[in-house]
C-alpha cells in the first residue's frame, strides 16, 4: 500500500509564496503591457448592427425629418417649453369629491395633475384648456386653467 503523502507546516507556507510571487509577477506582466484598459473593451454598433471599435459618425443633416423636430420638442425640460404664454391640454380626469384631476398635454401627451383650487373656469372632461406648468412634490401640476376659447 501507498502511504499517503503527508507534508508539514513549512511545506506548504513554501508552496503559498510560491503563488503569491506567481501571481505577483502575472499582476506586473498585465500592468506592463497595459492593453487591459477600458478604452480597448468598449464596442460601437453602427446602423447596420455591425460591431467596430471607432465610434459611427452621425450626420444630422442626413436624417433629419418631421419626426427628428418633434423629438426635439419632447426633450426640452417643462420649464423650457413653458416659455410661452400657456400649454393647450385636455381634460382626462376629474374627480370633483376630491377636488383633483389630470390634464393631457396635446403636443406632447404628457400628463399633468391639477387642483380644483388652479381652475379658473369651470372645465369637464374632454375640455381643451390653456394652463400653466409648477413644480410641485410629485412632479409638474398644471395651474392658472381655463377653457380654451
Amino acid at each position: 500500500m501507498a502511504k499517503p503523502i503527508t507534508h508539514n507546516k513549512r511545506d506548504n507556507e513554501k508552496k503559498k509564496q510560491e503563488k503569491r510571487i506567481e501571481k505577483q509577477k502575472r499582476k506586473e506582466k498585465r500592468k506592463l503591457s497595459g492593453t487591459d484598459s477600458f478604452d480597448d473593451m468598449i464596442a460601437y454598433v453602427d446602423q447596420n448592427g455591425m460591431i467596430s471599435s471607432t465610434p459611427p459618425e452621425y450626420n444630422k443633416t442626413e436624417n433629419s425629418n418631421a419626426r427628428d423636430t418633434v423629438s426635439e420638442k419632447k426633450r426640452q425640460s417643462p420649464e423650457e417649453y413653458n416659455s410661452t404664454v400657456g400649454i393647450k391640454g385636455r381634460v382626462e380626469y376629474i374627480n370633483a369629491e376630491k377636488g383633483y384631476g389630470f390634464i393631457k398635454e396635446i403636443i406632447r401627451t404628457d400628463k399633468y395633475f391639477f387642483h380644483v383650487s388652479g381652475l379658473l373656469d369651470s372645465v369637464q372632461v374632454g375640455d381643451i384648456v390653456l394652463f400653466d406648468l409648477e413644480r410641485g412634490k410629485k412632479g409638474f401640476n398644471a395651474v392658472r386653467i381655463k377653457k380654451e376659447i
